[in-house]
């Protein structure tokens, strides 16, 4: 079932672009390896942190752990 989440901030990917880029990330289904819960929600994050330069820790809470986050971006 697709899901189709509003934008938490101004600055959030918008549903149009997400549609272009959703098939091209890893953690889907049907692809090998782990499913992820919320590419949507990684992508908003690392680009928060992109534009703010705020250290991770910084990260707010509704764009998920920032430990995760900050692993999963590593990887």
């Amino acid at each position: 079932m697709k899901e189709n989440r509003k934008a938490l901030h101004r600055h959030d990917i918008s549903d149009r672009l997400w549609e272009k880029i959703e098939g091209l990330l890893p953690g889907r289904a049907g692809k090998q390896g782990r499913m992820a819960q919320d590419n949507r929600r990684f992508i908003n994050a690392v680009s928060w942190i992109i534009r703010t330069g705020a250290p991770w820790r910084d990260l707010p809470p509704e764009y998920g752990d920032w430990k995760n986050t900050h692993r999963w971006f590593c990887r």
